[in-house]
């Protein structure tokens, strides 16, 4: 039963992951645009978004 724990728990990692990528992905995009722009507000904001996306893809590769 355990080993069918994990492995939905592995696919449900990768899926996230995939996401999560994306997500960094569109991110930066916003973030370059804000720079473009000169917005700090903005720039701010897809900092600390990049930040928590980075930890959480950290968490789930390990």
């Amino acid at each position: 039963m355990e080993q069918v724990i994990q492995t939905f728990k592995r696919n449900d990692g990768e899926k996230r992951i995939a996401v999560l990528r994306l997500e960094i992905d569109y991110e930066l995009a916003t973030l370059h645009e804000a720079m473009i722009a000169k917005d700090i507000n903005k720039m701010n904001n897809c900092k600390k978004n990049l930040e928590k996306f980075r930890q959480e893809l950290v968490r789930l590769e390990v």
